[in-house]
């Protein structure tokens, strides 16, 4: 059997690369489990819990409609302190049964731990998008039992969950009363840092029996006000017939259920069918949640009708998305193909084709857990990438997140003195700064103040993924009307934030953290912040050489619309140029670009002492706040910082920006930098693996290999030791499959041109995905000696490419060979 990606046959692949396989009940492990195995659609996610579970601190079933969130407020330490959280909703999969013998006496509800398990299997079908749990076990009477369950949250139809639970009697006969239900009564506790915090967000509004077989619950959130309805239908089926009995009812606020009782004889299998319809106030056309809920679901097929469907759909997103990869004999140790899948998994069910008309933007932990209460950070800059070069679509939504929350930034700009539009580190509902004044340090249990709000540089990241869409779609339309706008009040907070220095004739931005997160200021001072962080500092210049090219790419009626309505003058343009020209980056050692004025005058930390106290030193942090300590009065990162730099640009594009600032940037002062922070960055959060595998990925294979696949399992192995359980890391996840990519073509939209620089990887033999580069669908397949690229006939305008810097034009319906010089080092090609 064969299949065929980027136009090219290839062997057909074994189901473990398609399969993530849990064999084996472990508590321990469960939390974990249940959100790796997380099912969601972009529109709503359900975490992987049992059906028959609650939260009990084994289980913690959870389930996340993208973007629904509420704010409340809790005493702690004697200050009110609010958040605002991303809610967790009604628990949907809630079906448990119990068995009865023919004398009539009865067990209890079924739990795993209080059975003999004779085996335990949970796999994430990848290929389908669908959860199966498998459990054969023997109860205290010895009676055996077969479990089977699959469960799915349609990617075909975005308000639809499905689940079927088989029962098999082995070797017993009797009777088997089931209880399906929805449970409302679900607080926010998946979030060990948020314990203390109020988690009770949902308020009962209505629960009923609908019909002869289905259940609706209707809550509403406390302070957002947002309505969600369920409707859950149950369906039976004994040896494939349908079973009508009478129910019974099961009401109390914010639940609603209903049992059934059924008699089954050994060897009988019964099958039990639930289907729910999520609606929500929010959702477009429809009249009310509640009746779009109940017509939804009279309209509903069965299991299998609703299976299929969201089948067929995963097949179409994989032939967008997936890409291919065949290992060398002497290749990875891991199941690469597996996790890389699963990580793209991960990603499409946060964000799909359904998140186009939603208001929404992409938390770090996807819709897996409550970690960092659901809000959105900086991530996205690593995220975008994989939606840019598939479907621009999903990231054209996602940015207009930030569009629609510019009117709250420019707010925040005012308030603290500047002009311009100043984005929050943490957004939530309506782009409010939502990161928290006080952190809980596990360690110590002490309240820790938290400054990261002063992480100024979410703006340039937000301009950055403006103007790499607009490279990749050259969406002109959007780049008028929107990206723009969001550009220039970026460009003008930098030129408001940016200070003067006559003694330095430079200017610097003072009072603000780098993406490091472990400083916050400098040893013993009175107020937070930080002066000169080099990676701020370039990335503002940056931001105002793309504001000065994106007015020049306007219209003269728009370019005339945005200069007055943002009170852009010429003086204002000349003043851009002068910083862009004169903005201070601090140096020490000899060429090392220093993180931040002052980090040379810091003290070194004692590496290995602190690794043989401690052991996992990851979050530093914590460890030296609970000595009294400070990472402030150190030499040390929790990630990648002026290293992200090497991350974003090519040494050709910093040299040009270092050149216009009138910096020297030799030859080995980006090797010799990212050496220096190697050694001084404990690694402790998932996207710095991500950023020095990348970095050091044509320089330094081994170690790049090493980052690699560290970052590849970070939740697969729960490398941060319990935080995969609160949710995965989508940076991360979203990190190593651009790394593959990107590092082995070399692929970049820049200045109209389609480049690809290709060096395939000594670990793979060919790598074959497909994208999307304006208007045109492009299949690329790489080997050590040739690039094929072959783009579908299309009615569309030629492209530029170029392949190891050879250009030629290239058009839709053909395919072109670039034969390989392997043994060149700048990968020159032979057309």
């Amino acid at each position: 059997m064969v299949s065929s990606l980027a136009g090219v046959p290839v062997a057909a692949e074994a189901a473990s690369a398609w399969s993530l396989v849990f064999d084996g009940f472990d508590e321990a492990s469960e939390g974990i489990r249940e959100a790796l195995c997380t099912v969601g659609n972009g529109y709503f996610a359900t975490r992987a819990a049992a059906s028959w579970a609650v939260a009990d601190g084994v289980h913690y079933p959870g389930t996340y409609l993208a973007g629904g969130y509420n704010r409340l407020q809790t005493d702690v330490a004697g200050r009110v302190v609010e958040n605002e959280d991303l809610v967790n909703f009604p628990n949907w999969l809630s079906l448990n049964f119990q068995i009865t013998d023919d004398d009539g006496a009865e067990d209890s509800w079924f739990d795993v731990r209080t059975a003999t398990i004779l085996s335990y299997r949970q796999e994430l079908d990848l290929q389908h998008g669908i959860l199966l749990r498998t459990i054969r076990f023997e109860d205290q009477k010895g009676r055996r039992t077969l479990s089977q369950e699959q469960r799915l949250v349609s990617m075909a139809d975005m308000h639809l969950g499905a689940l079927k639970l088989s029962l098999t009697a082995e070797n017993w006969s009797g009777s088997v009363t089931i209880r399906s239900a929805i449970d409302g009564r679900v607080v926010n506790a998946g979030a060990k840092l948020y314990h203390r915090f109020n988690g009770k967000h949902l308020e009962p509004l209505a629960n009923e029996v609908v019909g002869d077989d289905g259940v609706c619950l209707v809550v509403r959130t406390s302070q957002s006000h947002l309505h969600v309805a369920q409707v859950a239908r149950t369906q039976f089926f004994l040896d494939g017939r349908l079973v009508e009995l009478p129910r019974q009812a099961v009401k109390e606020p914010g639940y609603i259920g209903q049992e059934l009782t059924i008699d089954i004889k050994q060897g009988e299998t019964l099958a039990v069918e639930k289907l729910v319809a999520l609606y929500t106030s929010r959702d477009q056309a429809i009249s009310e949640c509640g009746l779009a809920a109940r017509k939804a679901m009279v309209r509903a097929g069965r299991f299998d009708a609703v299976k299929a469907g969201h089948v067929l759909t995963w097949s179409h997103l994989w032939r967008r998305f997936d890409v291919r990869i065949e290992p060398a004999d002497q290749g990875f140790t891991l199941n690469v193909p597996m996790l890389l899948r699963l990580n793209m998994f991960h990603l499409l069910q946060t964000v799909s084709l359904h998140s186009i008309g939603l208001d929404i933007g992409v938390p770090p932990r996807g819709w897996t857990g409550e970690a960092y209460q659901g809000h959105i950070f900086w991530d996205e800059l690593f995220i975008f990438p994989f939606f840019n070069f598939r479907v621009p679509e999903i990231t054209r939504a996602l940015l207009t997140y930030r569009y629609r929350r510019l009117g709250e930034a420019r707010v925040a700009a005012r308030i603290a003195g500047y002009n311009g539009a100043m984005f929050p580190w943490q957004s939530g509902s309506d782009g409010q700064e939502e990161t928290d004044t006080l952190n809980l340090n596990p360690r110590s249990q002490r309240w820790v103040p938290d400054n990261s709000y002063l992480e100024r540089h979410v703006g340039s990241a937000i301009a950055y993924n403006v103007w790499q869409y607009f490279q990749i779609t050259h969406d002109i339309e959007f780049l008028q009307f929107y990206g723009a706008e969001l550009i220039l009040e970026i460009a003008l907070f930098w030129s408001s934030i940016a200070t003067f220095s006559s003694e330095r004739e430079r200017y610097e931005i003072r009072g603000v953290m780098g993406p490091d997160e472990f400083h916050d200021g400098y040893p013993d001072a009175a107020a937070p912040g930080l002066n000169n962080n080099a990676y701020t500092n370039v990335m503002a210049v940056w931001v105002l050489c793309r504001a000065m090219e994106v007015l020049e790419r306007l219209s003269d009626m728009r370019r005339a619309e945005l200069m007055t309505r943002l009170g852009i003058s010429a003086e204002e343009m000349v003043r851009w140029d002068d910083i862009s020209r004169r903005m201070y980056v601090p140096f020490h050692d000899k060429g090392i670009i220093s993180q931040f004025e002052g980090y040379d005058l810091l003290r070194e930390l004692d590496w290995p002492g602190y690794r043989s106290q401690y052991g996992d030193i990851q979050r530093l942090d914590l460890i030296l706040e609970s000595e009294n300590d400070s990472p402030n009065r150190y030499k040390l990162s929790k990630q990648a910082d002026v290293v992200m730099l090497f991350y974003l640009f090519s040494s050709e594009e910093l040299g040009e920006l270092f050149m216009r600032l009138g910096y020297p940037l030799d030859r080995d002062t980006i090797p010799k930098t990212i050496t220096y922070y190697a050694a001084r960055t404990s690694h402790g959060s998932t996207l710095c693996r991500v950023v020095y595998s990348w970095v050091l990925a044509r320089s330094d294979r081994p170690s790049s290999m090493t980052f690699f696949a560290e970052a590849l399992q970070s939740d697969v192995s729960d490398s941060q030791h319990g935080t995969a359980a609160e949710g995965v890391h989508l940076g991360a996840m979203a990190g190593t499959v651009d790394q593959v990519v990107r590092v082995s073509t070399g692929i970049e939209a820049k200045g109209d041109v389609l480049r690809l620089n290709p060096e395939l990887a000594p670990e793979m033999e060919s790598l074959d995905f497909r994208i999307r580069y304006r208007g045109h669908s492009i299949d690329l397949h790489l080997t050590r000696d040739a690039l094929t690229v072959r783009a579908e006939d299309l009615n569309v305008a030629p492209i530029s490419l170029s392949v190891a810097g050879e250009t030629c034009e290239f058009l839709s319906g053909t395919t072109r060979v670039f034969r390989l010089d392997v043994a060149a080092s700048n990968g020159r090609t032979n057309k």
